[in-house]
């Protein structure tokens, strides 16, 4: 054997023995994250907003190296808000894509199906966007958290907004409608508690529940109209939402009665799908606004998500862009993405600022219900032109601090219990 064969063989083993394993340790210091997002019908732009910011996030934490030195990668699929389907998809990210964490959702419905997958393969499920408080009281899991406000935030803040409004424009009776599943249901429930939890003197004349992606609301409609509540609370989310006040607009509904929507009913979606065409007065919130708080941070996260999709954003997106930075800061105090257990611990009571905190106040993630505790504003739609194509956004403000919303201690053990 020659010298120089000699050498070339040394080099060929210290590259195999020695610098191949530190490039496959480089490509494998990554964190996987399967997300799940509806990405067509009226949902689809909850999904498709829910990606981009995502996807904004992941950029934003591996420009700057990552978590502990881990790069975050996510897959999305179509979670076509279907259930079944989504857990078959839950099942196959975790055989055979070895993800770290479970991700997404919009439909509670879809989140309770991948809750239970999430808890039998005790792999964490960052929950960024449905609401049913179903997920974090009743069938609460150790390896389930939320990083977008529940419906018993949104309904107790609706329950103090409606109690107030009684001092100054007398209201007796209510109706509700929403959609017949998990996440209309639990608005309705929590906002009579809430509403009984303050002394709120009320009387109920009507309950509708059409189907969720209903296609024709005029039975309900009129319905309602024959009911004739002061106030009609709505619980719709996403296209059902526009769907249902185009519908109601023609008969004059808004005119005759109080609209109040508080969970879901104040997203951009509604503001840009309507134009001039939304009636103005009507009381809506939702999970993150475009125009308040007017902070740096959220100014940012709107401008830069608009320069990327050419849009403004629904509500949906801050979620996932939430949960992009939790996944990322529990990695960066554990220090790796295998150490479950260890993960779940560095989530609970985790504080992180995120765009729709005002200043002065940090989102924290409670660890009696991994659901995170956030301020809710409460607003009526005013002209506005600064968001186009929407002409309408929400104003006249009213903030109800998170512990006041929160779902206290005996309202969980009476959950628990049942």
């Amino acid at each position: 054997m020659t010298k120089q064969r000699y050498w070339t063989l040394v080099i060929v083993a210290f590259m195999a023995f020695v610098v191949a394993p530190c490039w496959v340790n480089a490509e494998d210091k990554v964190v996987r994250i399967g997300a799940m997002y509806p990405m067509t019908g009226r949902a689809g732009l909850y999904g498709k907003d829910s990606v981009a910011a995502a996807e904004l996030a992941v950029d934003e934490i591996n420009a700057k190296g990552g978590a502990a030195g881990y790069k975050l990668d996510v897959v999305f699929t179509d979670s076509k808000a279907k259930p079944a389907y989504a857990v078959r998809v839950a099942k196959r990210y975790i055989s055979e894509d070895e993800v770290h964490f479970l991700f997404g959702v919009v439909s509670s419905g879809v989140g309770l199906a991948v809750t239970e997958v999430s808890k039998e393969n005790k792999k964490i499920f960052i929950g960024t966007d449905h609401a049913s408080t179903r997920l974090t009281v009743d069938n609460f899991q150790p390896y389930y958290f939320r990083v977008s406000n529940n419906t018993f935030q949104s309904m107790a803040a609706g329950a103090l907004y409606l109690k107030e409004m009684q001092a100054t424009k007398p209201w007796q009776s209510i109706a509700f409608i929403g959609p017949d599943y998990a996440y209309g249901h639990s608005q309705w429930d929590e906002l009579k508690y809430n509403l009984d939890r303050y002394g709120v003197k009320y009387k109920v004349v009507g309950e509708y529940w059409p189907k969720i992606f209903a296609p024709d609301y005029t039975p309900y409609i009129t319905s309602i109209l024959n009911d004739k509540p002061d106030v009609l609370v709505a619980g719709f989310w996403g296209g059902d939402t526009v769907a249902f006040i185009k519908q109601a607009k023609p008969y004059g509904l808004f005119e005759k009665m109080i609209y109040f929507h508080p969970d879901a009913g104040g997203n951009y979606e509604l503001m840009s799908a309507m134009g001039e065409e939304l009636p103005l007065g009507l009381i809506l919130s939702a999970r993150h606004h475009d125009n308040w708080p007017d902070t740096e941070l959220n100014r940012t996260f709107v401008k830069k998500f608009k320069d990327l999709t050419g849009r403004y954003p629904t509500y949906a997106a801050e979620g996932a862009y939430a949960g992009i930075y939790c996944v990322a800061a529990a990695v960066e105090k554990v220090g790796n993405p295998d150490d479950t257990e260890a993960l779940v611990k560095a989530l609970e009571g985790m504080k992180i600022k995120l765009p729709e905190d005002p200043e002065g106040f940090t989102s924290y993630i409670r660890p009696e219900t991994h659901q995170i505790v956030q301020v809710q504003a409460i607003g009526v739609t005013v002209p506005n032109d600064d968001f186009p194509p929407a002409k309408r956004m929400l104003g006249d403000w009213k903030i109800y601090k998170a512990e006041d919303i929160i779902p206290p201690q005996e309202y969980i053990d009476m959950k628990r219990k049942k």
